[in-house]
């Protein structure tokens, strides 16, 4: 946020007349020019869409779009619950809440799709199918997210940790022992958990593999990454829109589980005949 509105006032003095309307209205209302187009923030200062354009082009950023997803991460990491809230409800309107979310989720799934790093994926995956041991990272709005995962990894691999502590210092006591060889795939979105970075920063300082699934690339945990896998979240309301994240870990799922040793597939007999044996699902109780 700083690095932004430093660059804003420090070029200021040059700025033509419209291009100063563009400049106050970012820096004063950064929560609800983070929602519009090129052209609404055009309309909103009199300005043309194209003056926008070269706008967001002085600032450093290859186009509009660039600097609008810097200012929702801005909004994202500096509102509290209720502003954000506030915001929301200003996007929305009266317009119909189902449609408008779904439609955002749609829109984030495609963004992550065009975005995402085939390369680091594929090495994710290959690193993760090597690993001698499998960490799974991921607290606070996150942590769904992490469970989902550990919970089909566990059915695969041999040793999966789910590392879900309820203090800062216990999430130490479960990753103290890993080191070269294991992978760990830390979960993060705003708002950031400090927790989170914390424990990344020390696991790389062990050696083991870093996958670090986030939203972009400026995020805390990023910088700590062997693989950085981006999925693109929304601000729905107090919380975040997690639907591409989702996605993207389900594509983990699939592709680090597609070609299962003999050993794997003898395991999955016996579990179904175990859930079949107890019971587990409803269909079982049927029989």
């Amino acid at each position: 946020m700083e690095k932004l509105f430093f660059e804003i006032k420090k070029n200021y003095a040059g700025y033509s007349k419209g291009q100063k309307r563009i400049a106050d209205y970012i820096t004063s209302h950064y929560d609800k020019a983070a929602f519009m187009t090129a052209a609404k923030l055009g309309e909103k200062t009199d300005v043309s869409e194209s003056t926008v354009v070269r706008f967001a082009a002085e600032l450093g950023f290859s186009k509009y779009a660039n600097l609008q997803h810097e200012l929702q991460n801005i909004v994202r990491n500096k509102l509290t619950s209720v502003e954000r809230m506030a915001v929301t409800n200003d996007r929305l309107g009266s317009d119909d809440v189902i449609t408008n979310v779904l439609e955002r989720d749609i829109a984030m799934i495609k963004s992550t799709m065009d975005s995402v790093s085939h390369s680091d994926f594929n090495n994710a995956v290959a690193a993760i199918k090597n690993a001698k041991r499998i960490y799974i990272i991921g607290v606070r709005s996150a942590a769904s997210l992490a469970s989902f995962l550990a919970f089909y990894f566990n059915m695969v691999f041999e040793d999966v940790k789910l590392v879900s502590p309820s203090g800062s210092s216990e999430i130490f006591e479960s990753i103290y022992h890993i080191g070269k060889g294991d992978v760990c795939i830390a979960i993060s979105f705003p708002r950031y958990s400090n927790r989170t970075v914390s424990a990344v920063r020390f696991i790389s300082s062990r050696g083991a593999k870093i996958i670090s699934i986030t939203d972009n690339e400026l995020a805390p945990s990023a910088k700590y990454a062997d693989y950085l896998l981006l999925a693109r979240s929304d601000m729905a309301s107090f919380g975040d829109s997690l639907v591409a994240p989702l996605s993207l870990i389900n594509a983990l799922i699939v592709a680090s589980t597609r070609d299962l040793s003999e050993d794997a597939q003898k395991g999955f007999k016996e579990l179904e005949q175990i859930w079949q044996d107890y019971k587990v699902y409803e269909d079982d109780e049927k029989k």
